[in-house]
């Protein structure tokens, strides 16, 4: 579970990230989950994107997305959303206590 200053701590280093994931009106299916599963197992912190077209909510959408892939939704904003999840062998990213 992610503290307060640790979700603002991502979301800033999350600014600069271009969209990996992109969710259209198919929702959420497997290649979706693979495409984020290794994403996340290089890069740890990742950027999605609900296109207009998908009538499903955003978060629930990050929430499936997370759960599948033992991912935590840092945020989402407006159709976009943040999942981190930390590499144990590799880790690069350094969390605030």
């Amino acid at each position: 579970m992610l503290t307060s200053k640790q979700r603002s701590y991502l979301r800033g280093l999350s600014h600069d990230l271009n969209d990996i994931i992109l969710v259209g009106k198919e929702g959420v299916y497997d290649n979706v989950i693979k495409q984020a599963d290794d994403a996340l197992e290089a890069h740890e912190l990742i950027k999605g994107k609900v296109l207009n077209n998908c009538f499903e909510e955003v978060r629930d959408i990050a929430t499936q997305i997370a759960e599948e892939t033992g991912a935590e939704v840092v945020c989402t904003i407006g159709r976009k959303f943040i999942l981190y999840r930390r590499n144990v062998k590799d880790g690069k990213i350094v969390l605030p206590r």
